[in-house]
């Protein structure tokens, strides 16, 4: 089973944490649109990147990412599933994921009811079958701290209408926020509880370089995050989701029963994946490649029928790491025996003289030959991650 992801290049305004590639000019939307249709017929095509057309490869997943795929027009999607099916066996019910805004969802529903037809029926007429909408706070200030282009009202509006019509919804939330309260993060977390949402994906507020909440804070405008309030925020999700009978399925991510997001899931597990647009990348188990990070130069290459990406092989050390990495965030963990028939018993020996110190420190646990991360040990995953890693030797 593969996956397609399509990177929606766009948003209304910047939030100031955001490293991902975007433009806020909206100008060129429907060139891109169109080239991104192009890019996902060229794909098939590609000698040097492309899915094995077998019939046990299969897509199962479209998920649009962004940037802010809600402000696209029910037309633009249409065309891009249309062309994903025209180009690529899918199954019988993909999981089909469109990320949102809740500004968006709220004007989308106002302008569709000004035009008597109901915009979440045309979502699932469409097969779109999931959403993931960037809900971050409920709280006013939060969200003119982070600039999102949205409110604490829209937030609960949106979640109040979008429920009516799915079920498979996740909501994002960032902890971690200067000067929010445990008190008020566990209200947070009970307000989206109150919607009866399976899925949610949280993650703590991270300060990239570049950003503008890196000026903010470099000018004391801001008070960097606390990796110790991080720490506790985390705890009181974990603590809050699992008394609701979510499961925590990956670092940042919890849901209910059947309710696991199947496309990030994919990546966790080392699936196939094309990534369609501006700054996407793609896997094929064995290479992975990326297009450019800017949309004039990605439309001059569809353009000009060339594929804006390069790529790279990926060394068995590379695989090896990469494994290590998602195989700690997430609760399929580490197989003792795939690294030693994949990889070898150098590996497999260095990951064991590595993942001592941590068994000691109850830290990681070995169980049925799966190395996983402790309770105490999620929130530290990602840095016991890097010191399992190899170095390259090939």
């Amino acid at each position: 089973m593969s996956g397609i992801y399509i990177h929606i290049p766009f948003c209304k305004q910047a939030c100031h944490y955001c490293d991902f590639h975007f433009s806020t000019s909206l100008k060129k939307k429907d060139e891109m649109v169109l080239a991104l249709a192009k890019e996902i017929e060229m794909r098939k095509t590609s000698s040097s990147f492309q899915l094995p057309t077998s019939s046990s490869e299969i897509i199962e997943t479209i998920y649009f990412g962004g940037g802010t795929p809600s402000i696209l027009e029910i037309s633009d999607l249409k065309l891009l599933i249309d062309t994903v099916y025209s180009n690529y066996k899918v199954v019988e019910n993909p999981e089909i994921t469109v990320e949102a805004n809740p500004d968006d969802l709220i004007a989308n529903v106002l302008s569709s009811r000004a035009q008597s037809r109901d915009f979440y029926e045309e979502y699932r007429s469409l097969g779109i079958n999931r959403l993931s909408i960037g809900i971050q706070s409920f709280f006013e200030d939060d969200l003119k701290m982070m600039n999102r282009a949205h409110n604490s009202e829209e937030a609960k509006k949106c979640l109040e209408l979008a429920t009516q019509y799915f079920d498979n919804i996740s909501i994002d939330l960032i902890y971690g926020i200067p000067n929010m309260s445990s008190e008020k993060w566990l209200q947070n977390i009970e307000t989206a509880l109150s919607f009866n949402i399976p899925h949610i994906s949280s993650y703590a507020l991270t300060v990239e370089p570049k950003t503008a909440l890196h000026k903010f804070i470099q000018k004391g405008i801001i008070p960097q995050p606390d990796d110790e309030v991080a720490q506790e925020h985390f705890q009181i999700l974990v603590d809050k989701l699992t008394e609701n009978d979510f499961i925590h399925y990956e670092l940042s991510n919890f849901g209910k029963e059947n309710y696991f997001s199947k496309n990030n899931s994919s990546y966790w597990l080392g699936k196939k994946y094309i990534g369609i647009g501006p700054s996407a990348h793609s896997y094929d188990g064995e290479k992975r490649s990326w297009n450019v990070s800017n949309n004039s130069l990605y439309l001059k290459s569809i353009q000009e029928n060339k594929l804006p990406s390069e790529f790279e092989i990926l060394s068995k050390t590379d695989r090896y790491n990469e494994y290590v990495m998602t195989g700690l965030r997430t609760i399929w963990g580490i197989s003792l025996d795939r690294i030693e028939n994949e990889f070898g018993t150098t590996y497999l020996d260095y990951l064991n003289q590595q993942a001592a110190k941590y068994i000691e420190d109850h830290l990681l646990f070995v169980d049925e030959n799966i190395l996983r991360t402790t309770q105490r040990g999620k929130f530290l995953s990602d840095g016991i991650a890097s010191d399992l890693f190899l170095l390259n030797l090939e």
